[in-house]
């Protein structure tokens, strides 16, 4: 009986999902953990694999948007034809031969990602990506040997990429002078890049290398387009469709970018918000780091940023204000017993907010080893759907930008965002003395219908009272 391929749920947040590239023909043979598809959701893009062999049959084409559930296709066994549009079959025999397939309501505690199984050894349990097992037959890299860099230290094909270069490994055509693997080729084929034209001091490229070349090529392409700027243009006709303005480049707002877009104006939208800007004292955080640097410095530990020290008291000052670590439900405010806090990281093409789970709970070198580890991830692209899922507030940071006060947008879901300014120098009167002091602005949006002004400059004030007391911060 044709088996039904269904979008997944990925995560408790995810409203929609799209078809962004189908990479198995329609008609094809497919076999076990054979990526099937790519699907672009509002916080990853994920390969979705079978699980079972057979034929494909799709009912969508890509680019295809829709909710949870959704139809996409269908497995056929020999001799069997696809069901008419609109007909539903049910799985043989209640199994699940595909990750696409309709998830329960509420994931299970721990899962592992949707686009990955685990397989047993002698040592243990090692997690290991369906893709990154196929890169590793198709590289002859043996899996048992690598550490994993995905979440629960999962194995994924980068890991497997990385192993191949390191040990001299290439894949797929032959390229003169360069040797890459498929993955690395598909990323430069994306990146509108030649592979025989990315330098490397190996001779093979890697992922990084595709990236640092991408890079030039968008730093030459800005350049050439500063230039042009300074550089009066040759008159046109003026077209009645784009105003008299020629365009230069046109980006769809779809995938990531699109569902930016469609969740801040929902945010604006739905919520009443309101920005308070606050200056805190960082003198004594600022001197307190300055021993730490000596300290661990000697003993080669990572030493937390400043922006570790805000976010660990913005977490601890949650525990005392209740009411913005909450959510609202349907013309109810739900204070939430966990303090989950989302950090807003920067990636290309838009922004991700991975997760630190229970980050009150956590000292200031936990949680700056949790959000290094996290902001690394979303850059790299190995972040998992479970650590974007169930922040109950966030904290965005455009300090290392300049910026002094700004205007955050609620994430949907929470009541209030921190965002966090650059570092800068200021003074106070000490008597007739004039004393130079360091501080930065924090810049809350809290969403009016569940928190009132004062209540939300209170908060500030304790974020401020323990900056001023770092010490209560480390443990």
């Amino acid at each position: 009986m044709p088996v039904e391929i269904r979008l997944p749920k990925l995560g408790l947040t995810m409203e929609e999902g799209t078809v962004d590239e189908w990479l198995v023909d329609d008609g094809a043979a497919v076999t076990e953990g054979q990526p099937l598809l790519r699907l672009a959701t509002d916080k990853i893009d994920v390969d979705v694999e079978a699980e079972g062999a057979g034929t494909l049959a799709r009912a969508v084409a890509a680019g295809a948007t829709l909710p949870p559930g959704a139809l996409l296709g269908w497995l056929l066994a020999d001799g069997e034809t696809a069901p008419a549009a609109g007909a539903s079959v049910a799985p043989a025999g209640g199994t699940v031969v595909t990750s696409a397939a309709a998830p329960p309501a509420e994931p299970a505690a721990a899962p592992a990602s949707a686009a990955s199984v685990s397989v047993g050894d002698e040592g243990g349990r090692a997690f290991v990506s369906p893709n990154a097992r196929r890169v590793a037959a198709d590289l002859g890299v043996d899996v048992a040997v690598l550490t994993g860099t995905g979440p629960g230290g999962r194995i994924v094909s980068e890991d497997v990429e990385d192993a191949a270069v390191s040990n001299g490994i290439a894949g797929g055509p032959e390229v003169p002078g360069r040797a890459a693997s498929p993955l690395v080729r598909r990323d430069a084929r994306e990146a509108g890049l030649d592979v025989a034209s990315i330098a490397t001091p190996t001779g093979f490229v890697s992922r990084g290398d595709v990236r640092a070349a991408a890079s030039a090529q968008t730093t030459a392409a800005q350049t050439t387009a500063a230039a042009a700027v300074s550089t009066p243009a040759p008159e046109r006709a003026a077209d009645a469709s784009d105003g008299g303005q020629e365009t230069t480049s046109v980006i769809p707002l779809k995938g990531m970018r699109g569902t930016i877009a469609a969740r801040m104006i929902a945010s604006l939208t739905e919520m009443a918000q309101l920005t308070h800007g606050f200056e805190v004292g960082m003198d004594a955080v600022v001197a307190l780091r300055a021993q730490m640097k000596e300290q661990y410095g000697s003993l080669g530990l990572p030493v937390p940023s400043l922006n570790d020290f805000v976010v660990r008291a913005a977490a601890l000052a949650l525990r005392q204000h209740p009411m913005l670590n909450a959510t609202i439900v349907d013309r109810e405010i739900h204070t939430l017993g966990r303090i989950h806090l989302g950090l807003a990281v920067a990636v290309p093409g838009g922004l991700m907010v991975p997760v630190v789970r229970d980050a009150d709970r956590l000292s200031l070198s936990e949680l700056a080893s949790t959000t290094r580890g996290l902001a690394l991830r979303c850059r790299d692209g190995g972040i998992g759907l479970e650590e974007l899922a169930g922040g109950t507030f966030a904290v965005t940071s455009l300090g290392t930008y300049g910026v002094d006060m700004f205007t955050p947008v609620i994430n949907p879901g929470n009541v209030a965002i921190l965002g966090v300014g650059r570092l800068r120098d200021s003074g106070r009167w000490d008597g007739d003395t004039w004393v130079r002091t360091q501080v930065l602005t924090l810049s809350l949006t809290f969403d009016h219908r569940a928190v009132d002004g004062a209540p939300a400059a209170e908060y500030l004030q304790t974020v401020s009272e323990l900056l001023a007391r770092p010490l209560l911060l480390v443990s």
